[in-house]
């Protein structure tokens, strides 16, 4: 949970074969008890209309010829379904070019709102191509982020030359406590959009289609953003806090800290780093309001720094009380994470809630899909380390599942991503 830097006092799924249960199974599982995913938390507390996102389920991305990547500079949507998939074994270099390129006209189509072929086949015995959920439905703001992740550079595919300069495995870091299970992968897409069925249409015809390529490695699904968009009110994660107040939103900043330049192939591209933290919700539950706030460095109602008065009021860290001591304590997550306290880093959140339904233990079994993009992942391990090693936070928070993933640029009309690697 980086990046989440706020401002004024005022108060999984084991690995298995494709589609054997992975989004058709356990994954709707989660669907169904994560009963967050059918509501517009909106609802539930009455406010201004001035003051909530307006949603247009007509809205579409385009997906060729873009300055930049879809679904990383678009205002992040209400719902999300991360997945990371990995090459069947004895997979070939074509298969791997092949989905590429299937993937990426899909991707297309489904953000157009169009089927990705035929639903209703015109024999008795066809098999239909799109699966048919998601017609008459919008768009509904959808876009499709695809990734590549350092495994794709091994000796398998003879890709090597052609590995991003800072695609590595992520290191060991102070919070980890991960599973293979729910770490890493070949591949990543995220589908994001403000229909829940029009996201799960989305992500389940595109693991479909690819049923003999690859088989699926672990999965996330995302509810109630936990970061804002320009133009977009803040929003809250599962411990109740205003996420991402301080969160990257200018252009200039986009273009420091998010986007690749000089990278030959990957060249307005970016790095996505992918995180899922459970949070202890019972034990936070139970701890005091002042506390939480001591924790976070933040008012819990507003989101104002504990230094000052409402949410965008700059974090004063040098402030100190009646008492002498710092009013935002040194420990907080606001101050670890904050770009003034760590050399001016920054980096772009787009994360989500999320919930697996209850755990083994019969709590709720839910945390942050942390995800994050930025031109140089050590920027995220700079973060991280600090946090891990000192962030109040971590008592209540759990890292199980983590990846890195290059993200390329966007393809021109007839192109495909990543096709630079075969040329």
């Amino acid at each position: 949970m980086n990046n989440e830097q706020p401002e004024t006092r005022g108060h999984s799924l084991p690995r298995r074969r494709l589609f054997q249960g992975a989004v058709g199974g356990a994954t709707v599982g989660a669907l169904a008890v994560g009963a967050s995913w059918g509501m517009d938390a909106s609802r539930s507390h009455p406010a201004d209309a001035a003051d909530k996102d307006a949603i247009d389920l007509t809205t579409q991305y385009p997906f060729y010829d873009q300055a930049e990547p879809a679904g990383i500079r678009t205002p992040p949507q209400r719902y999300s379904i991360f997945m990371t998939f990995d090459l069947v074994d004895g997979s070939l270099r074509t298969d791997l070019q092949s989905l590429l390129a299937r993937w990426t006209a899909a991707s297309a189509q489904l953000m157009r709102a169009e089927p990705i072929g035929q639903v209703q086949p015109s024999s008795d015995a066809g098999v239909g191509q799109d699966t048919g959920e998601a017609l008459g439905l919008d768009a509904a703001s959808l876009t499709v982020t695809i990734g590549l992740g350092p495994s794709i550079f091994d000796d398998r595919f003879g890709l090597a030359d052609k590995r991003p300069a800072l695609l590595r495995r992520l290191p060991k870091l102070p919070s980890d406590n991960l599973t293979p299970e729910t770490s890493d992968g070949d591949l990543s897409v995220q589908v994001c959009a403000d229909d829940p069925q029009v996201c799960y249409h989305a992500i389940r015809n595109l693991a479909r289609m690819a049923r003999d390529t690859v088989q699926t490695r672990w999965t996330v699904m995302g509810f109630g953003r936990a970061s804002a968009g320009k133009g977009q009110q803040t929003p809250r994660n599962l411990f109740g806090f205003k996420d991402g107040t301080r969160n990257i939103s200018t252009g200039a900043d986009f273009d420091k800290y998010v986007w690749l330049k000089d990278a030959d192939w990957m060249t307005g591209g970016t790095y996505q780093v992918v995180r899922k933290i459970e949070m202890n919700i019972e034990t936070w539950d139970a701890d005091r309001v002042s506390d939480q706030e001591h924790i976070f460095g933040r008012g819990k109602t507003h989101g104002e720094p504990l230094s000052g008065s409402v949410e965008h009021d700059t974090p004063r860290f040098a402030a100190k009380g009646k008492d002498g001591e710092a009013i935002i304590a040194p420990t907080s997550h606001i101050a670890l994470a904050a770009h003034e306290n760590n050399g001016g880093i920054k980096i772009l959140r787009r994360g989500y809630n999320y919930t697996d339904g209850i755990n083994e233990f019969g709590q709720l079994d839910a945390g942050l899909l942390f995800v994050c993009y930025q031109n140089d992942p050590a920027h995220f391990v700079q973060l991280q380390r600090k946090l891990g090693a000192a962030d109040l936070l971590n008592e209540y928070v759990k890292h199980v599942g983590s990846g890195l993933f290059a993200i390329p640029p966007s393809p021109k009309t007839g192109h495909y991503i990543g096709e630079q690697l075969f040329t």
